[in-house]
């Protein structure tokens, strides 16, 4: 038993984005909730930082997102509303690519299937309109005006002070050595100063994940991805009211950013941006010489009056499924066991509704909502 408390009835190991969400409908549903982090909340070692994250309801990666990317919009209004938090910022979303790219045809079909309000727009018509874009005229950009960004630190705030609020217990720099089932069907949990039960897991540890559940190796791998902030030359071009986050397609690769938000800066990234899959606990953090240049590269010639002196480098990681799918599923052999994971770069906007997917198959073993894409047997 705990050496301090009785008996949970979920852990959550990992209180980042995914984690003090669920941490916190658990709570919000009277549920007897620990939230172990490793780290600080919020932290800067894992992948929900950054200061601000796209969320989108033009979903090209695949139209099954769609209602579960509804459903968050939902949840983050509610989250501002209870916490008085501005986590969400709507300045709408462009993607875009050359004609047939699937960045702009996928988010064309989903928006079609799914009857969400849209543009389409060539490239010389997305420059004149956002004057801060310098893509090839014939391009095409379909234009979203809900897509935006989440802020993620504050997200993590809101959800852990939420959570405690409704009853959690919330544990900082207390991380999570190994786990083992009861003989009676819940989890023993040992961290670096104590030992817990509970009824119910969820792994929501991010890159960590895959070393606390065998059944994750080689299924969610964390992968080192670098982010840029340039000083525009115009920065008017390049505020919240002026330039729509963006993903767009070009022969150098997938290229995402978005606007000047609290601090210096165009943001911008490449998924996957070297490919480089990471040991989590001693990877390269600090960016170099190699990583800059990529990104300035692809800003000077694409959002050139952004490509002025540098502001700031980060490094995060992704975490990839083969597929690039989330995986949200029980494990096989430990039903008892919840996993959030494969999150794949692009999991952050879906934070809320992950969170209450998760709360519901730690208390109830099953969600309402359509997740069967992310079981873990499609791997098999």
């Amino acid at each position: 038993m705990s050496h301090r408390d009785e008996r949970r009835d979920v852990i959550v190991v990992g209180v980042g984005g995914m984690g003090s969400a669920t941490a916190y409908h658990l709570a919000s549903r009277g549920v007897d909730v620990l939230g172990l982090e490793r780290f600080d909340i919020p932290h800067t070692q894992g992948s929900s930082h950054g200061i601000t994250r796209i969320i989108r309801r033009a979903y090209y990666e695949h139209p099954s997102y769609i209602p579960l990317i509804e459903r968050a919009y939902d949840l983050w209004d509610e989250l501002a509303e209870e916490t008085g938090r501005e986590v969400i910022h709507r300045t709408g979303s462009i993607d875009a690519g050359p004609q047939g790219n699937v960045v702009f045809e996928g988010s064309r079909r989903s928006c079609e299937e799914h009857d969400i309000p849209h543009e389409v727009l060539t490239g010389a018509e997305l420059n004149e309109r956002f004057p801060g874009y310098n893509l090839p005229d014939d391009y095409r950009a379909l234009y979203q005006e809900d897509g935006g960004f989440v802020v993620p630190e504050q997200s993590i705030v809101g959800h852990t002070e939420a959570a405690q609020a409704a009853g959690a217990e919330i544990r900082a720099r207390e991380g999570v050595h190994d786990w083992a089932p009861t003989p009676d069907g819940g989890v023993r949990v040992w961290t670096g100063t104590d030992t817990y039960e509970a009824d119910r897991l969820v792994l929501a540890a991010g890159a960590w994940n895959y070393k606390l559940a065998d059944a994750l190796d080689g299924l969610a791998v964390p992968e080192r991805q670098v982010l840029a902030w340039f000083q525009p030359d115009t920065p008017e071009l390049f505020e919240p009211d002026s330039l729509p986050v963006w993903n767009i397609a070009v022969p150098e690769g997938r290229f995402y950013g978005l606007p000047i938000y609290d601090v210096p800066g165009f943001k911008l990234g490449k998924y996957h941006h070297l490919g480089e899959a990471v040991n989590p606990d001693s990877y390269d953090t600090e960016p170099n010489d190699a990583d800059e240049v990529l990104l300035r590269d692809f800003t000077e010639k694409y959002f050139p009056k952004a490509a002025g002196p540098t502001m700031r480098l980060a490094t995060c990681m992704f975490t990839n499924s083969p597929d690039e799918h989330f995986i949200l599923d029980q494990l096989p052999e430990h039903p008892q066991v919840v996993v959030g994971a494969g999150f794949s770069g692009h999991g952050f906007k879906f934070a809320t509704v992950i969170g209450e997917i998760l709360a519901d198959l730690a208390a109830d073993g099953e969600t309402d909502h359509p997740i069967d894409m992310f079981s873990l047997d499609r791997f098999e």
